[in-house]
């Protein structure tokens, strides 16, 4: 709940990719290092229109169902890594810019750039504990990963409780040694402008990797925002009752969508497919005038070994 801004505005004004297309190649990637808050992104991956319908939402962390209690790649149409561990997230994050990075080098020609998206990972107190993620981040800034942005839940709440009693570092400082782009954002719950805003100054940045420090409530919202025990934790029917009614939601109603929000992510959808058919022609104009590179880079896209090459 207190991440469900940054990651609407998120989705909705900068994140490139198309649904109906997840594996497009040059697509932007999303982590969600702290995994547990996967009902978010089930949330977005089904109103943009991936393979998560209403009853996979309705069967979460169920055995079998598409959406378990942390996201699984190669599982959950739409889930680019598999995040559980915290801190694992950011460092594959990290792996993924850079890996988005090296294709750039190599095969971008001038006004030919066909590896151009960017890596966008959500995290918070607990992988920043963590020491892989201390280690993944000087990395990131070491290598100057630019395509690199990474958003922080600073809600000051662990599972053990208020983070005041292991973990009370400066992080945008600890960030600024690793050599990252940083910013604050103070009102993470309903600052919508200042997020978009942050965002869009991180996108400018192409020689560092940037990281937006957000304050936000955990369970913002709730009877009981702010606490450990809205941590993982489903909300009583009370609960849930009275921040509908707050919202302007009908609390009778379950797992009901206004077809206008639904037609507001097709929207986004939209513009995912029509920036794919776009690069695909970029593709095609590409392997004319560079034939052995744009075979080479085919072949890679399509995960095909090298000729005369098996497993």
């Amino acid at each position: 709940m207190g991440m469900a801004p940054v990651a609407h505005v998120l989705f909705s004004r900068f994140f490139v990719a198309n649904p109906k297309s997840s594996q497009w190649f040059n697509r932007d990637r999303f982590v969600l290092s702290n995994g547990h808050a996967c009902a978010l992104l089930y949330s977005l991956l089904h109103l943009l229109g991936y393979k998560l319908s209403m009853d996979d939402l309705k069967a979460f962390r169920q055995v079998n169902s598409l959406t378990p209690g942390h996201p699984e790649a190669s599982h959950t149409d739409g889930v680019e890594v598999t995040t559980g561990p915290l801190g694992q997230g950011l460092a594959n994050a990290v792996g993924l810019a850079a890996a988005q990075a090296h294709m750039a080098a190599v095969y971008n020609k001038d006004g030919l750039n066909i590896s151009t998206n960017h890596t966008y990972v959500f995290f918070g107190d607990g992988c920043l504990m963590e020491g892989v993620a201390s280690e993944a981040a000087s990395l990131a800034g070491h290598l100057q990963l630019g395509n690199l942005i990474g958003i922080y839940d600073d809600n000051h709440i662990s599972i053990d409780g208020n983070t005041n009693c292991a973990f009370t570092e400066d992080v945008v400082k600890r960030f600024e040694a690793y050599g990252w782009h940083t910013q604050v954002v103070t009102n993470g719950d309903n600052d919508y402008e200042a997020i978009y805003n942050a965002i869009a100054e991180a996108k400018k940045v192409t020689d560092k990797p940037s990281i937006i420090k957000l304050r936000t409530i955990i369970g913002y919202g709730s009877k009981q925002q702010g606490t450990h025990g809205v941590h993982g934790a489903p909300l009583k029917a009370d609960d849930i009752a009275q921040f509908k009614t707050k919202t302007g939601l009908d609390p009778s109603k379950s797992f009901a969508v206004d077809e206008k929000v639904y037609q507001v992510y097709h929207n986004i959808a939209k513009r995912g497919a029509e920036a794919e058919q776009k690069w695909e022609a970029l593709l095609r104009e590409y392997a004319q005038k560079f034939p052995e590179e744009g075979k080479e880079l085919t072949r890679r896209i399509n995960k095909e070994l090298p000729e005369g090459e098996a497993i």
